[in-house]
């Protein structure tokens, strides 16, 4: 569940940020919102480089921050609608190097353990934030409630990382000397549920043991 992370390094993903540019940043938290294939996207460290980057004049904020929100929420919608049409068949799909069965599963979990909450809550876990809306569409959450939660998650996740990376990157003028450090911190604390979640099985094992 780790791979991605050797996929883009922190600092070459400042460089990448900056190549891809607008288009490419909205396509990378469109992906990642929702379709299958697009769960190893390292989004929120992404996002808060866009913020960071806006912050020395790269980027204008103003047009950043209304975009990649879009992306998350027509991405979660992607993936809601792809979830209430043909995601069933994903449970007896095979696992191959763009899908993961686990991955789904461990979705299901989460989105059974919190409810609607959980597509808020799932913005900030990789992995989960990519299949939480398929299995929203799976399980026919109703549409205007999984809609609304999708806009309020996408505000707090795209408009709220990228606001943080813009918000120190102007008060903090060295944070860019800190921006590997950081990046990892970022992808720690988000992954820190999945490895929460992963342990839970072994204890259950143990204490029935």
């Amino acid at each position: 569940m780790l791979q991605f992370l050797h996929i883009f390094p922190p600092g070459g993903l400042e460089a990448l940020v900056k190549i891809i540019g607008y288009p490419g940043i909205f396509a990378a938290v469109f992906f990642e919102s929702g379709v299958f294939f697009g769960f190893f996207l390292p989004g929120s460290s992404m996002l808060f480089i866009a913020g960071l980057l806006a912050s020395k004049g790269f980027f204008s904020v103003w047009l950043l921050i209304p975009l990649l929100t879009i992306a998350a929420i027509i991405g979660d919608n992607a993936g809601y609608w792809f979830g209430s049409k043909v995601g069933v068949s994903l449970f007896f799909k095979k696992d191959s190097r763009w899908f993961h069965h686990e991955h789904l599963e461990r979705a299901k979990v989460f989105y059974e353990e919190h409810g609607v909450l959980a597509i808020i809550m799932a913005r900030f876990v990789p992995i989960v934030r990519t299949f939480a809306p398929i299995v929203a569409g799976i399980t026919q959450m109703r549409y205007r409630l999984f809609f609304s939660y999708n806009v309020i998650g996408a505000l707090l996740w795209a408009a709220g990382m990228t606001f943080a990376g813009y918000f120190l990157g102007e008060r903090f003028a060295f944070i860019t000397t800190y921006l590997t450090p950081i990046v990892i911190a970022i992808i720690v604390i988000s992954l820190l549920p999945i490895l929460w979640e992963l342990r839970k099985p072994k204890k259950e094992t143990s204490a029935q043991s």
